[in-house]
This record gives C-alpha cells, sequence and structure tokens, in this order.
C-alpha cells in the first residue's frame, strides 16, 4: 500500500528546483573551498617581531622572526611571541573562509560545514 501525500506535498517542481539550488550551492562551496586552501595569508605578532606565513587550509609555510627579538636569555618571550602569532593566524584564516562560506550558503550553518546551519 502507498503512502498519500497531501497535494503540495509530493516531489513535484518545487523539489526539483530546491534539490537543483542545493546541488549548485554545494558545487558553489566545493569551488570555493578549493580557492581559499590556496591562498596564502601573513601575520604578524608581538608588535612585527614575528610573522606566520600560513594557507587556507591551515598549514604553516613559514615563521619569520626579527633578529633583534631572538634572545637567549629570554626564550620564553619568543615562544609566547610564537604561539600567539600561529593562533591568530589560524583564527584570520577561519574568520574569512567562514564568512566567505556565508556568502554562498547565505548565512545557513550545518555542523561541519561552515556557513550552513
Amino acid at each position: 500500500m502507498k503512502a498519500r501525500l497531501p497535494k503540495g506535498m509530493g516531489a513535484g517542481p518545487n523539489m526539483q528546483t530546491m534539490i537543483k539550488q542545493a546541488q549548485k550551492m554545494q558545487e558553489d562551496m566545493e569551488t570555493l573551498q578549493a580557492e581559499l586552501n590556496e591562498k596564502e595569508y601573513e601575520i604578524a605578532a608581538g608588535g612585527g617581531a614575528v610573522t606566520v606565513k600560513i594557507n587556507g587550509k591551515l598549514e604553516v609555510l613559514g615563521i619569520d622572526i626579527k633578529p633583534e627579538v631572538v634572545d637567549p636569555e629570554d626564550i620564553e618571550t619568543l615562544s609566547d611571541i610564537l604561539v600567539a602569532a600561529v593562533n591568530e593566524a589560524i583564527k584570520k584564516v577561519n574568520t574569512i573562509n567562514s564568512d566567505e562560506m556565508g556568502k554562498i550558503t547565505g548565512g545557513l550553518n550545518v555542523p561541519g560545514l561552515p556557513g550552513l546551519f
């Protein structure tokens, strides 16, 4: 026995349009994610004493340390600046990626899928 849905509840033209829109959104998101993964960012910390180069996949590509900040007697400060720089770089990339995905998804945000539910 088949279940019958009330009128307007079937998979009519509106449902197909929604499916096509969702597929297009998914394609756009995949394209954008690939573009974002390739971008590179430089973030400075410690008043420019340390600069971290990172890509959209959150891979650290390089760290530039100004010679004047290297003090063998104070490794702890250098370590703190490095941690701050890497954390700031990750935060910036995550924010940019989320904002860009939000432009495609219209602000929807789904767990595990930035910008959806």
